[in-house]
Order: C-alpha cells, then structure tokens, then sequence
C-alpha cells in the first residue's frame, strides 16, 4: 500500500479508532506525513525493519494507545527514540508536552530532527547522546520502547528523575521477568494489548493521591 495514497489514511483512522485512541485531524494528517518521510528515508538509511502501511499503523497505534490511561504530564524523555517510536509519535499527539528525545545513533537523530521540523513540532528536542550523558532537571514522564529492561531503564536515567518521575515502558511477553527488584516507592501497573504489555510504573504518593481525588 502506498503511503501517499488515500487508502493509508482510512487504514490510520480506522485502526485508531478500534483501539480507542482519539485522533483529531491535525495528528492524522501529521501522522501520514511522518509515515511517507520514514518511507523515504528508510529507503537509503534503513530506520525500521519493516515499512508497509499496516506496519507503520500498527506501530503508530501502539504508540499512543498510552494515551487513554497515562496522565498529561509537562515534560517528556523518551530513552532510544530511534525511528521515532514511542518519543516523536507522543510528541506529535500531546504539543504542550516539552519532549526530549534522547538518541545516540547519528542518522536516526538526524531524521528525528528533520521530521520534527517538518512537522512543526515545537516541542521537540533532540539529545545525540547516550542517556547516561544527558543532563537535564527531572522529566515528569520518561519512556523508552524495547531498549533495554526495566532496571536498567531505571538506573540510567536516576539523574534525570525524581520523586514524582512516572514511567512508561513499551514491552511484551517476558515483562514478568523483570518486575522483581522494583523500588517498593513505585506503584506497578500492567496493561495488557496482547502482544503488547505496557508497563506504567507510578510514585506510590501519586498513586494515592490520584485515587483521594477520583474519590
């Protein structure tokens, strides 16, 4: 399937709307111009593995899926953007979130920062580095996608959390292998969109306060 064509956006809006995420007109019209440059810089640069149309809006869907049950939150650091998978896609769906997409490899930063631009995506900031490098003040939100396991995850990025830091993590069938040795201060919650398993981990403080107020 051609990505220009037509057909591609049905396939985009229909595909969220099964999942039940909300995509205004604006997001899929961004979401159809990122999905035509990754096609064309895939071809010389190799990005992603797999670049037909339901790929793409499988991944896309996947991506913000999160959205229905993860609180907005006023800054972002998405660990391993690579073609831009969770971080960009997140940043296109909520602009009044400063995103940091933190990324080592050369082309893949480079092909962020021009989608980004291309897009108008304001929000968006570009880190061609190791996150063990990069220094900022605390993120309210750090996710990453099939980057590495959880505890890891957390210890590389302890410099740029805090205690009011939540997590989302992109994983699949072997999440239950990493879950012991979690801080006890973190609230872990699951859920389930087989074959995906995100992982939202959450400030147990938060978590009770987040409930006082449902309540």
């Amino acid at each position: 399937m051609r990505l220009e064509s037509e057909e591609f956006g049905k396939l985009l809006r229909r595909e969220m709307e099964r999942a039940g995420v909300e995509c205004d007109e604006v997001l899929c019209q961004r979401l159809e111009r990122f999905a035509g440059l990754l096609r064309e810089w895939n071809a010389t640069h190799n990005l992603t593995g797999d670049d037909r149309a339901e790929a793409i809006v499988g991944n896309l869907v996947d991506t913000l899926r999160p959205l229905n049950f993860v609180e907005r939150s006023e800054t972002l650091l998405d660990v391993g953007t690579g073609a831009g998978f969770p971080g960009l896609i997140l940043a296109a769906a909520r602009p009044g979130t400063k995103s940091v997409l933190c990324e080592p490899r050369m082309k893949r930063a480079a092909f962020l920062r021009f989608v980004a631009l291309e897009l108008g995506l304001e929000n968006v900031e570009v880190a061609r580095k190791r996150v063990e490098e990069l220094r900022h003040s605390p993120f309210e939100l750090i996710t990453s996608r099939a980057v590495s396991e959880t505890g890891l995850l957390l210890r590389v990025t302890r410099h740029l959390s805090d205690a009011s830091t939540r997590f989302l993590f992109y994983k699949g069938s072997q999440l239950s292998e990493e879950l012991d040795g979690l801080p006890e201060s973190l609230e872990c919650r699951i859920v389930e969109a087989p074959p995906r398993r995100y992982l939202y981990l959450i400030p147990k403080e938060s978590a009770k306060r987040d409930m006082i107020r449902k309540h």
